[in-house]
């Protein structure tokens, strides 16, 4: 993406006129409420998972560079993001895909990451799977910043005291299975399958060496005590890389972290049904980003939406391939 100044204040001057960084109230044209059971997918993980890609376009923040609106309206991406937006440049809300986030819920849109200025991997995640699923889809997040998989998600077979947010993670996803129709007034009664879980998370592992050290481990128990706990043998699993400098990374911490991370999903359990998923090429220089918070991916919204489209991909190839045993509620 080739970024000018003349380019900038023309397309500031297009989000002023047309309202894009204001509410959302397009509507996804295709309605799939009804048509079989809702398919649910989590997504969990520390503070890459809550999102900090910037929506707005500010001229105080680089620019704008980085920004969601500035990249949607990149004329490169002509085609390609046309789907995120309405005719009047307004976010579009899917109504085919809802999403539940702690105290926000509704139809999946830009502004469910951290807070409702940015975007996390929802977004990206939730348009790719809405677009190939014929069923109504469910994002449940469940994310908290500055946490480790040793310590706050700490899985039973890992010993020692439970992660409190591995708790919490099952009591919100549990709370919300039970009362979809509170949540989602249009929820059709027709049951749901619980078919995918995305993780993102990595940080606070990869600056203690003790936690790093056990990742592979416990990321493995992890994913074998999701499975066992939510009751869905096999659920798939996409592991998103916690990449954060790209491929100039050197620090010996961040890139065992990652190996072990890639090592999890080349387990013979885990063949065909949990994926890994390279973000290194995601990243974005602090040149062209909102800031140079590079654990925070330096705020660039196109990075968090391109974690979340292959975290998409990866599942949809899952779901292809292998012959799932999930659980599926009644009616």
């Amino acid at each position: 993406m080739i970024v000018t100044e003349r380019w900038l204040k023309g397309l500031l001057v297009f989000a002023v006129l047309v309202g894009i960084a204001g509410p959302t109230h397009a509507v996804a044209p295709d309605d799939k409420v009804g048509k079989g059971p809702l398919k649910v997918f989590i997504l969990a993980g520390q503070s890459n998972m809550e999102g900090a890609g910037v929506i707005q376009l500010d001229p105080q923040r680089n620019g704008g560079k980085g920004s969601l609106e500035s990249w949607v309206h990149d004329p490169q991406m002509a085609g390609r993001t046309d789907h995120l937006i309405d005719a009047d440049g307004k976010w579009v809300v899917r109504n085919d895909v809802w999403i539940w986030y702690f105290d926000r819920k509704g139809g999946l849109t830009a502004g469910y990451g951290a807070n409702e200025t940015t975007i996390g991997p929802e977004f990206g995640f939730g348009h790719r799977i809405g677009e190939a699923l014929d069923d109504p889809v469910l994002l449940i997040k469940t994310a908290w910043g500055g946490k480790s998989l040793a310590v706050d998600f700490r899985p039973p077979s890992s010993g020692g005291d439970v992660g409190p947010f591995y708790t919490r993670m099952l009591e919100h996803v549990q709370s919300v299975l039970k009362d979809i129709k509170r949540h989602f007034p249009d929820y059709d009664g027709r049951g749901y399958e619980l078919v995918g879980f995305g993780w993102h998370q990595g940080w606070n592992d990869r600056v203690n060496q003790a936690h790093n050290d056990a990742y592979e481990q416990n990321l493995a128990n992890f994913i074998r005590d999701i499975r066992n706990d939510l009751g869905a043998k096999n659920l798939p699993f996409v592991i998103a890389e916690t990449g954060m400098s790209g491929h100039e990374e050197k620090h010996p911490r961040a890139l065992s972290l990652m190996q072990a991370q890639a090592a999890v999903a080349r387990y013979d359990e885990f063949k065909g049904n949990v994926a890994f998923v390279g973000t290194r090429d995601f990243y974005r220089p602090k040149e062209v980003s909102p800031s140079g918070q590079a654990y925070h991916w330096n705020n660039n919204a196109e990075t968090y939406f391109l974690i979340g489209d292959a975290m998409a991909t990866a599942m949809l190839k899952l779901l292809e391939e292998a012959k799932l045993n999930v659980p599926k509620s009644q009616p």
